[in-house]
């Protein structure tokens, strides 16, 4: 179902204008991938997608992620979180229904293994960063008009794409 309602970042819950440069962030449940995609009005009303307003704030999305494993980032006070909240109290039963991204165009997307996830925070949290400085370069360029192309699978690195 579309949101007709004014975007609003995930994190801080400030309203998008048009001049600015935003992002969006998908999760895949079955795959546990997360999408990080460029910003597109009529995407960003779609159920399931997050709105970030700045690099640093797709970056605490992707933390959290990989963390809880969910998107649902706990302090925000924006979209559907009402509904979710009730979801993890028990009030109804989840659905799990993956987000329609076509038409979206890619900046960069993230697979793990949660397993190994744990293992890293547990034993050595900084081997993550690797991940997290790939996104940040990759949101830097986009940011800044430099978009990436994508020619192969071999031109990713991390889940997120090496400048070609």
């Amino acid at each position: 179902m579309d949101n007709p309602k004014m975007q609003e970042c995930a994190i801080c819950g400030e309203g998008r204008s048009a001049e600015q440069v935003w992002f969006l962030v998908a999760e895949s449940h079955w795959e546990d991938k997360l999408k990080v995609l460029e910003w597109q009005d009529e995407l960003a009303r779609r159920r399931g997608i997050y709105a970030a307003c700045s690099g640093e704030h797709v970056e605490e999305l992707v933390v959290h992620w990989m963390t809880t494993g969910s998107l649902d980032y706990p302090f925000a006070t924006v979209g559907d979180k009402v509904g979710n909240r009730r979801q993890r109290l028990g009030w109804i039963l989840p659905t799990v229904e993956e987000p329609d991204v076509r038409g979206s165009r890619l900046i960069g997307e993230l697979a793990v293994d949660r397993e190994s996830v744990r293992r890293a925070l547990r034993d050595d949290p900084d081997s993550l960063q690797v991940i997290l400085d790939e996104l940040r370069n990759a949101l830097e360029r986009e940011s800044k008009g430099i978009g990436v192309r994508f020619e192969s699978a071999d031109a990713m690195c991390y889940g997120f794409p090496r400048e070609i």
